[in-house]
């Protein structure tokens, strides 16, 4: 997960107003990929992707990605069932291959 945060990161790139910062809390099992900066007088700040490590399962609170993180993980060889879509409502994870929580 940690090398497809940063391939993420080494995707976006830094320029000299916005740099795209990795947060990865080890001890907590938290990862964060964050932009911070400023964009023609405009304020740019928010994650990017947000992910937990909960009870085993890998918890997407945020994805800001076109595609979706989640199908890059499995792609990655994680299964469907230790994949949660925190962002999603308990109803439409439901709807969604991957676990409910």
């Amino acid at each position: 997960m940690e090398k497809i945060l940063r391939d993420y990161a080494e995707f976006l790139g830094n320029d000299d107003q916005v740099q795209i910062e990795l947060v990865f809390d080890r001890e907590r099992n938290r990862y964060i990929l964050v932009e911070a900066g400023w964009q023609n007088d405009y304020r740019i700040y928010g994650s990017l992707l947000h992910i937990d490590i909960i009870n085993d399962k890998l918890w997407i609170q945020h994805d800001g990605t076109e595609e979706g993180i989640a199908l890059e993980l499995v792609a990655a060889g994680i299964p469907k069932e230790h994949i949660i879509l925190a962002f999603k409502s308990l109803e439409r994870r439901k709807l969604t291959d991957f676990a409910v929580s």
